[in-house]
């Protein structure tokens, strides 16, 4: 177990020069200690490995009992000889035509229940990120200078916030709601809410319907997802009264469950397109900038104003087999993990009033300790899935080594007490975490030994667009698919994580090469990109 000093870590931060006061005119500086994502290498647990294969089998039973089937067919013919064979068939079948009618017959059912009770493949046809307009641009001073003209913020809030911005990875060009940046009254109102809702949901859609060429009526499915905005009627209610949708679409609204909600709309339609054959499916994933502006002094509340921005995703999934040649990705696993049965993970990222009863997002200090161990579980899980064999062989012989002799080998060197943690650059070509700090993401690429490359779709979508919630991972592949770097056969890992505790793991592979599309959040700004970040 590793110590308590392990789980810190500490960097001095030049704070400027003191204005006023006993030391004005001098520089100043100061010590910040954070809490570090638990050291994976230490904290594997075994029965998240065991799960991982559990998935694995239950998946794989019919490929591994179709070669067994084989080797003995194999070896019952291979004993005859050609001539021998021709005449043990014309012999049973004139001598026991009955029979040989029955064996066809089975196998000809069994062939076809397996085949009808084989998962349909879920397609991503094509996706759409919002792109605001420019009026709607602000940088960090630009907030700032909101921030203070609003005379909401004591000067400690707004030295605060100036830090947290000036230290979040985020750049000066994200996108603020015009309620927050024109107005000094109370944005958290159901009216501003519908009209950003209607903003950024409608711009996503309409882009997606144009690129796609599929007609409103044709979708089956919709699925929305919004944390913190659900009015009444829903916004999943929004959607099919604006493109006046069809009457027996199946329409879910999720709501309260965080930046990784995308992944889990993503798994309920994938879900209801398995049991509704020949139908498309839209998901919408997108948060309320303005409704969620919190403008008290609770620092801890403070935080998502420093970081959340305006965004929407858009995506078009088919179980349509005439959408084989057409589709951009085909869906291969999805793998959720909740930690909310602890109580420190259910609270640290919670939506409540704060002393002068002012509603905001109160963000705990263990927010990084806990979603490392969401993640640590997550990632175990999947290992099984989509590792190569060799990765999985090492991997599972040097954690049950741990397991079984852990105990044993406190006299044996540092490596021998370590599990060997896969490379997970060998299962994926592309990554897409979700971009919610600069802390999370410099932790994140620490433990899993990512690359710089690796990582810098992630950095640069918090740096252009901020921490858009749960539509982050999908400004991420439009980033990759405006560098035209994903190629037929790409993996991509699409890794989202928020309140609740959840962490949440989505698979993807390039059904072809991606070139760069017609319309793209990045295309205005991709030849800057990657950017230097300060």
């Amino acid at each position: 177990m590793a110590s308590e000093r392990d789980l810190f870590s500490a960097e001095i931060v030049n704070r400027g020069i003191e204005s006023s006061g006993p030391n004005a005119g001098s520089l100043t500086f100061s010590v910040r200690v954070r809490r570090r994502l638990p050291d994976f290498l230490q904290s594997v647990n075994l029965k998240y490995v065991k799960l991982g294969y559990h998935y694995l089998i239950n998946h794989g039973i019919y490929l591994l009992t179709i070669p067994v089937l084989l080797v003995v067919f194999s070896a019952e013919v291979g004993s005859l000889s050609k001539e021998d064979l021709w005449k043990k068939l014309w012999e049973d079948a004139r001598y026991d035509l009955a029979t040989v009618l029955a064996s066809f017959g089975v196998f000809v059912f069994t062939l076809s229940v397996y085949f009808m009770s084989r998962p349909r493949p879920i397609y991503l046809i094509d996706f759409a990120c919002y792109k605001p307009d420019d009026e709607l641009k602000v940088s960090r001073e630009e907030l700032m200078e909101v921030a203070r003209k609003s005379g909401k913020f004591d000067e400690g809030s707004l030295n605060f916030q100036k830090r947290m911005l000036m230290s979040s990875g985020i750049g000066d060009e994200t996108y603020i709601p015009k309620a927050v940046v024109a107005s000094t009254e109370n944005t958290a109102t159901m009216k501003e809410g519908r009209a950003e809702a209607s903003m950024v949901m409608f711009g996503a859609l309409d882009e997606l319907f144009e690129k796609t060429r599929v007609r409103p009526k044709d979708v089956g499915v919709l699925v929305v997802n919004c944390s913190i905005f659900n009015p009444t009627p829903s916004l999943s209610a929004m959607i099919i009264n604006h493109y006046k949708m069809r009457g027996n679409i199946l329409s879910y609204n999720l709501g309260g469950m965080g930046c990784s909600a995308g992944v889990i709309a993503v798994d309920l339609a994938k879900d209801i397109l398995q049991a509704n054959p020949n139908n498309y499916a839209v998901v919408v994933s997108t948060e309320m900038v303005g409704y969620n502006w919190y403008q008290g002094k609770d620092r801890s509340m403070l935080i998502p104003n420093c970081f959340f921005r305006m965004g929407c995703s858009a995506v078009m999934l088919s179980n349509r087999r005439r959408d084989y040649s057409r589709a951009k990705y085909r869906l291969e696993h999805i793998v959720r993990t909740h930690k909310g049965a602890d109580d420190r993970s259910f609270r640290c990222v919670y939506q409540e009033e704060d002393e002068q009863k002012l509603k905001g997002l109160k963000i705990s200090k263990d927010l990084i300790e806990i979603g490392g161990d969401a993640l640590k579980t997550n990632i175990t899980t999947l290992g099984p899935l989509v590792l190569p064999f060799s990765e999985q062989l090492l991997f599972f012989g040097t954690l049950v080594w741990r397991h079984l002799f852990g105990s044993k080998t406190d006299g044996s060197s540092p490596s021998m007490k370590k599990p060997y943690i896969p490379d997970y650059k060998l299962a994926f070509e592309h990554f897409c975490v979700h971009a919610a700090s600069k802390t999370i993401l410099d932790e994140l690429q620490r433990n899993l030994e990512l690359s710089d490359k690796n990582i810098e779709a992630s950095r640069m979508t918090l740096h252009r667009f901020g921490n858009t919630s749960s539509s982050s991972i999908w400004y991420e592949l439009a980033y990759m698919e405006a560098k035209e770097s994903v190629r037929r056969g790409d993996r991509v890992w699409q890794l989202a994580f928020g309140s609740g505790f959840k962490c949440n793991s989505v698979v993807w592979r390039a059904m072809r090469r991606v070139t760069k599309p017609s319309r793209n959040p990045w295309l205005d700004c991709i030849n800057r990109y990657p950017a230097p970040l300060n």
